[in-house]
């Protein structure tokens, strides 16, 4: 039984005969529908479930149901608002091989980033090759004293080493990732789930869109990545012209949850002003 009542198979049949309903307003039938959003999407890359629901006049919960259809026969993928398609998801590339890739960039991304920071601050810094810019842009701010910051990233830790006692390193603990050397679940965010609350957040990502938000390719660092911006006032995005545009797996947070991106001179024009335009602050490094 479901609430008031209700059997599963009711309300199945209640599904099935309002998708019938709203086929009919629609004008099309149910397969070639989803075949119509499975086109735009690829299209697209990205297309919201408002949109879908507007675009072909049926309420979000079918878009939704849609949506689930094609995803289970491995078409689209399904984030948060909307779907991507297939083949947008990317492929994690190891610490190593990325790290000479818009080094440039990375290191003005980084100076910009330590440049926030203030004597006493507490910060979370993230795991990766930009975030490790940061780490050493903070070492490197020889003025900057008792600052306490957090890192799941064993690259991030032995960066910020140097800067011993001036900051204090704490690093979270949990299961080991080779591919960033990134600490994760199990055990990743103990720390993050009690009552730590820290100033800034300075946090990595694999793409930004407008629409799609703050993305991630990897779920077992975004799942720490999520409870890192719970845990932070001031939550601060690094990510160089790449990711600019871009969509990856897992979405963190949406765009208007941020209150800075830090990006690269390589970043599309159109995609930041785009950016500013749904709200975002965006500070391009030189």
């Amino acid at each position: 039984m479901t609430d008031g009542g209700r059997t599963r198979e009711q309300d199945a049949e209640a599904a099935a005969a309002r998708q019938r309903e709203e086929a009919d307003v629609s004008g099309i039938g149910l397969d070639e529908r989803r075949g119509r959003m499975l086109s735009l999407i690829k299209e697209r890359e990205f297309v919201p479930v408002t949109e879908l629901s507007d675009r072909f006049g049926i309420s979000e919960v079918t878009v939704r149901s849609d949506l689930a259809a094609l995803a289970s026969l491995g078409q689209i993928h399904r984030i948060r608002g909307g779907a991507i398609p297939r083949g947008e998801l990317g492929q994690e590339r190891p610490f190593e091989e990325s790290e000479a890739a818009y080094a440039d960039e990375k290191r003005a991304i980084g100076r910009a980033a330590a440049e926030l920071l203030s004597d006493g601050e507490s910060v979370i810094v993230d795991v990766g090759t930009t975030a490790v810019a940061a780490a050493r842009a903070i070492v490197a701010r020889d003025d900057l004293k008792d600052v306490v910051v957090f890192t799941n990233g064993l690259k991030t830790a032995l960066a910020l080493e140097p800067a011993i006692p001036r900051l204090s390193v704490v690093v979270s603990g949990g299961t080991l990732r080779p591919l960033q050397h990134s600490l994760v679940e199990p055990m990743a965010t103990r720390i993050l789930d009690g009552e730590l609350s820290v100033a800034t957040v300075f946090l990595g990502c694999n793409g930004v869109h407008p629409d799609a938000g703050i993305t991630n390719v990897n779920l077992p660092e975004a799942h720490v990545k999520q409870r890192m911006l719970k845990s932070a006032r001031r939550k601060v995005v690094l990510a160089d012209g790449s990711k600019i545009g871009r969509i990856a797996l897992s979405q963190l947070c949406g765009i208007d949850e941020i209150d800075l991106l830090i990006t690269g001179e390589s970043a599309s024009l159109a995609v930041v002003e785009a950016l500013r335009e749904h709200g975002c602050e965006v500070r391009v490094a030189r």
